[in-house]
């Protein structure tokens, strides 16, 4: 079967889809990503296909803008600009989507959940499509916070009269895309398209989020299936240059916001604040032609790039922009973490590592030394250790992405809904913290 795979050519959602895609051509699908001709290089390295977006000058230079942007923005703010971003690629997707798709004989799609119209794409081709939740899922309901703020979990009539405001700010803030969406579905002859309609589409809706990193919902849809994380477990196994004859045994803290977001404010206030205590800081910058050019205390090695995964194995702390793959990363080896959130979901899943555990938040507005001096010494105590290292044991359960390629080829296969038969968030939960989850089953819905 010829599966596409659509979805933001950003790192934190690529890199898991490509995982996903490259489970599904081991089962020998033909996998293409239909993308910019900027993911050219990750579709090789994959061994995909691509079936190019094409945008002119000034449509690149728009988007590079926006992401610029964004960087200095967060809650409702960073939501509406993130909005609009993703109404700008959907008309680029629904404008050149029929054509391309139809003449590459895709047979089905993968569709990530920021790309609504990647679904919508799908149902005028009359494909089959399940949506893959790279990021937290956005299904809106009272009692649970809308991910963008960072707003504690509370299940209080006054917290659930906070999300449901929430939920309609949300909702406002994505009108633009949705109003794109809809023109393009009511001119193929569908109903027009809100966001809400979101828990009701596709043949399954598969997450890379697990169970246990979610705040407890009461309404997700049948279809919805928690499976991660979904991670290559030798993304480091390519050579990435680290001096690591430099390291002197020390707890070691590792330190990256990530591969797009970084603050150059932030990293010097982590460096700072660690510089005076009995620890070793590794500070990435995520990005391998990135130069540093501030001072960098004696207990820090600045890297433009470095192997995480090798190094959080390593690590007694991981300070994180809480970014979802980053912060699995760190739960997989047991890692808690200190999370300064930046824009998008990450103020929403520091909340979660914060309920479980296993870190604390900081908001990058507090950000100084003293707090992050605070927090590092505070996170080395034995409590927050113990919590990760228990998340860690529970996470190995996971069915993983294997499972998510389960459910997606019964789904292509079968034409029919792939529902769970008992929904691990279907439960009573505690409201004072986690509970063990158990492993859920599916089946394929009959008519």
């Amino acid at each position: 079967m010829h599966i596409a795979l659509i979805c933001p050519e950003v790192p934190g959602h690529i890199n898991p889809m490509a995982t996903l895609g490259q489970e599904l051509a081991r089962r020998g699908h033909r996998i293409s990503l239909f993308a910019r001709p900027s993911a050219k290089p990750k579709a090789d390295a994959c061994g995909f296909e691509l079936i190019p977006v094409e945008m002119g000058e000034r449509e690149i230079r728009n988007l590079q803008a926006g992401f610029q942007k964004i960087t200095r923005l967060d809650g409702l703010r960073a939501v509406r600009l993130t909005a609009q971003l993703v109404r700008d690629r959907a008309l680029l997707i629904l404008r050149d989507g029929p054509e391309r798709l139809r003449a590459a004989g895709v047979e089905a799609v993968v569709v990530d959940q920021v790309y609504m119209a990647g679904a919508a794409l799908a149902d005028s081709l009359r494909l089959p499509f399940v949506v893959a939740y790279n990021s937290l899922p956005i299904h809106p309901e009272s009692g649970v916070p809308p991910w963008a703020f960072g707003w504690r979990y509370r299940p209080d009539p006054v917290g659930r009269l906070r999300n449901r405001i929430g939920n309609v700010l949300f909702d406002l803030a994505h009108r633009p895309a949705v109003r794109a969406i809809s023109e393009f579905r009511r001119g193929q002859g569908f109903p027009r398209f809100r966001l809400n309609d979101i828990v009701e589409l596709g043949l399954a809706q598969i997450a890379q989020t697990p169970a246990l990193l979610d705040f407890p919902r009461a309404e997700l849809p049948a279809h919805f299936h928690y499976t991660g994380p979904w991670h290559e477990p030798t993304r480091d196994s390519e050579s990435v240059p680290f001096p690591w004859e430099k390291l002197d045994g020390r707890p070691l803290v590792y330190a990256s916001l990530g591969t797009m977001l970084n603050r150059p404010s932030i990293l010097r206030e982590i460096l700072d604040g660690c510089a005076e205590l009995p620890v070793q800081v590794v500070l990435s910058l995520g990005q391998k032609e990135a130069t540093w050019d501030f001072p960098t205390p004696a207990n820090a090695i600045v890297a433009p790039f470095a192997p995480q995964l090798t190094l959080l194995d390593r690590a007694s702390l991981f300070i994180t922009h809480a970014g979802l793959n980053g912060v699995l990363e760190g739960l997989n080896r047991g890692v808690p973490m200190l999370c300064i959130p930046l824009t998008y979901e990450h103020p929403g899943i520091a909340q979660r590592v914060e309920w479980l555990g296993a870190g604390e938040a900081l908001k990058p507005g507090r950000a100084n030394a003293a707090r992050v001096r605070a927090l590092v010494e505070k996170l080395l105590a034995g409590k927050y250790r113990e919590a990760a290292q228990k998340l860690r044991e529970r996470l190995k359960t996971n069915p993983g992405v294997i499972r998510a390629a389960d459910i997606a080829e019964e789904a292509f296969r079968t034409g029919r809904r792939v529902v769970q038969r008992r929904h691990p968030q279907f439960q009573d939960f505690p409201t004072t913290g986690p509970e063990e989850t158990p492993e859920p089953s599916y089946h394929v819905a009959t008519p």
